[in-house]
């Protein structure tokens, strides 16, 4: 970390794993099997609902907290998601999935340790004491 502006440089930034992708509001193309996997894996690493449309028509918002790739083709492979407002989880195979839409707030934005750490240093360097970073509210 260079001590004169409190930041990090880009190779700490990758050891700590700090991710700068912003995927609020995105909607992937599923083109390929490669867009498909790529798009399901960034939906896994993502903190926020998302909205499935599958190919029946059926559109799904919630929390995809699990997947399982069971080999090369999309039928192999499916999701678990957590739906809003239920308290069932749907496993849903990948072909049965039309489109996926990252419609929910990402409750991890900013709050990568490299950010808990800017504002941690920011606090010292006013001189505070007892400094402690306090969770934030997930409510809107």
């Amino acid at each position: 970390m260079n001590p004169l502006n409190n930041h990090f440089t880009e190779q700490e930034e990758q050891r700590l794993g700090v991710s700068h992708e912003n995927l609020e509001g995105w909607v992937p193309t599923l083109a390929t099997d490669s867009e498909f996997h790529e798009a399901i894996e960034k939906a896994f690493d993502y903190r926020g609902d998302l909205t499935l449309t599958l190919k029946d028509g059926r559109v799904i918002v919630g929390y995809l907290f699990d997947r399982k790739i069971g080999g090369p083709g999309l039928a192999d492979s499916f999701i678990r998601v957590m739906p809003k407002d239920s308290a069932e989880k749907l496993k849903i195979s990948y072909s049965e999935i039309a489109g996926i839409a990252f419609t929910g707030k990402d409750t991890a934005a900013g709050k990568s340790f490299a950010a808990w750490v800017k504002k941690y240093n920011e606090k010292k360097a006013l001189g505070e004491t007892n400094i402690g970073i306090d969770a934030e509210s997930l409510e809107e």
